[in-house]
This record gives C-alpha cells, structure tokens and sequence, in this order.
C-alpha cells in the first residue's frame, strides 16, 4: 500500500500513477521488482541521506592515505579483479539501462517532456527497484577508486570529485523521489553501460578502435548537457506556479554539479583529444613512442587517463 504520509505528503504520487503508469504493462518482472515496496527505502533515505556525506568525507580521507601508503611499495597488478569488477559493473548498468528504457520512453512520448521531467511516476515496480539500486550503486562504485591507488595510477581531481558529488546528490534526489531523477538514472546508466564494457576490453588486454574512448567521451559530455537542460526545464516549471516534483535545493544542486561535470569533461576532451593533436612532432624515437602512449585515444584503467575518457 502507497502510504503518502511517510514520504512528507507527496500528492502528486497519487495523482501520477493511475495517469501513465497503469498503462504500462512489463511482459516480465522479476519477484523482487514485482513486490518492490518504495516506501521503507525512502524513509531510509530521508532520514540517513547525510551518511553520504560523511562516507564521502572518509573517503577523501581513504583516498590520502592509500596514496601516501603506496609511495613505497610496489603497485599491484589487480587485473583479473579488475576484469571481474569491471564486468560486474558493466551487467549492472546494461541491466539497469534496460529495465528502466521501457518506463522512460514511454512517459517522455505517452506524458510529454514536462511530465517526464516533472512527474515521480517512475519511483515503484520495475524502476522504482532499479532507481533504489542505482542510489545504492554510487557507494559500491567508489571502489573504482581502490584500483587507482593500488595500482599506483595517477588520479586526477575529475575522477574523485564526480565519485564524491554523485553519491550525495543521488541521496539527496533519491529521498524526494525527484522527478528528473528519471532522466538522470536512465542517462547515467546507459553511459556506464559502455563505459565499464570498455574498461573490461581493456583489462583483458583487448585493444579497441581509437574512436571508442572518444564516442564514450562525448557522450558523456552530451550527458552533461542534457542533464542542464532538465534542470532549467524543472525551474521554469516551478517558476510557472506549476506542480513538479524538485525541491528548490535539489534542483541548485543538479544545476551546480552538471555544469561543473560539463565544464571539467569539456576541458579533458580538448586537452585528451584536440590539444595533443596540436603538438609539434617529436625529434626522436624515444620521444616519439611516449607521446603516441599517451595520446592516442585508450584507457588503461578506471579513472587512469593513459588516452582519453575518463571514469564517470
């Protein structure tokens, strides 16, 4: 039973489902999709969405440490848990990616853009369940990180600042059932989806086309972009007296660290991709053989730029 006291009287779940979402039929649901109850995960997260705080903070503190405690010891190589890691991670996000395609597409063309943007239909059954996975996915993909530091790779400030932000807005969003959660799950998940099948290729030692980590690239970028032009969208709504499903703050906030995503994966793309195509040639052949590892366009790791695309 939808209990819409326990989540800080949100009518317009009430009034959502019946419109869209009963139309809507899976020809399969798994038993834990099926019988997915969004009313205790949401009282969790609306009491307890601060921890995410406070495990990003020790994170930052992990992430200090491991680095100065690998200084002088040699890196680990890690590749057969990073291919399982990686593997697991891309399934999650391939699967996620497509239990949520259904819903999406059918509220953006059936809803409208509006709805899709401002309506929580999506927050029981077969996306409610994935959306809860996703949230709690944020703080399980930390561990991304674990493979940089051990293995002595070099972490930049884009890859541990997209970690930290990620999960505490997802907390944030995930307690108000925030509409444009929608967009952002569906998004976030379709770009994972290639995105750890590439860093799997590459820890088996598979060598992809060198357009692979840039299409990944740009579509993260696109990513970003989008992710702006939903929260604009949502603002106007509310600036126009009508109802849509983001509080103020959620809404600052999805605007703040999408165009900061923007502006950081904007600014390694033409650093990765463009400027290092602006280099004048080398003068000899060790010289030579470093610039093309660098710059020619893979990935070596999650979050270790050896060639371009970096961890979402």
């Amino acid at each position: 039973m939808w209990d819409e006291s326990s989540f800080g009287n949100f009518v317009i779940f009430t009034r959502s489902f019946p419109e869209i979402m009963d139309e809507l039929n899976y020809t399969m649901m798994f038993p834990f999709e099926r019988n997915f109850d969004p009313v205790p995960s949401t009282v969790w997260m609306q009491t307890y969405w601060t921890h995410s705080i406070t495990v990003s903070i020790f994170y930052a503190f992990a992430i200090h440490q491991g680095v100065k405690w690998m200084e002088k010891r040699p890196a680990l190589a890690l590749d057969g848990p990073l291919v399982v890691w990686n593997a697991l991670l891309a399934l999650f996000s391939i699967f996620g990616f497509l239990r949520m395609t259904p819903e999406f597409f059918y509220s953006l063309f059936y809803g409208g853009f509006e709805y899709s943007v401002c309506n929580s239909s999506y927050a029981k059954g077969v996306t409610g369940f994935w959306t809860e996975m996703f949230a709690l996915s944020k703080l399980f993909e930390l561990g991304d990180t674990a493979f940089i530091v051990l293995r002595k790779r070099p972490l930049i400030f884009l890859h541990w600042y997209h970690h930290i932000t990620v999960l505490v807005y997802t907390w944030h969003a995930y307690k108000d059932h925030t509409a444009a959660g929608r967009w952002f799950v569906w998004m976030n998940y379709l770009v994972h989806s290639f995105m750890y099948t590439y860093y799997m290729a590459r820890a088996m030692r598979f060598r992809p086309v060198k357009w692979i980590p840039m299409g990944i690239t740009i579509l993260q970028i696109t990513q970003m972009v989008i992710g702006c032009f939903v929260a604009i969208t949502a603002y106007m709504v509310k600036q126009s007296g009508k109802s849509c499903q983001q509080t103020f703050s959620n809404l600052y906030f999805s605007f703040l660290i999408y165009a900061s995503y923007f502006l950081l994966f904007a600014h390694f793309f033409y650093r990765t991709y463009l400027k290092s195509h602006q280099k004048p040639a080398a003068t000899s052949t060790t010289t030579t053989t470093t610039t093309t590892t660098t710059t020619n366009g893979m990935v070596s790791s999650n979050g270790f730029i050896r060639k371009g695309i970096k961890a979402e």
